[in-house]
């Protein structure tokens, strides 16, 4: 998966994956849709997760 697709209200999104990962502020979830590798370099730093797993992980929201 190189790129991610926001679908539905990211907004929304974003309050779940702060929920679940407490450590994410809204800095680190700050979405451009010209810049959403950014983002998903961010939470791979954050989470300690590959670029894979970062996607999956907002996939399944």
């Amino acid at each position: 998966m190189n790129t991610i697709e926001i679908e539905g209200n990211w907004e929304e999104q974003k309050e779940k994956l702060k929920q679940k990962f407490t450590a994410l502020m809204d800095n680190d979830l700050l979405f451009l849709d010209s810049k959403n590798e950014d983002m998903i370099s961010r939470l791979q730093v954050k989470l300690g997760k590959t670029k894979e797993e970062v996607c999956q992980i907002i996939q399944t929201l």
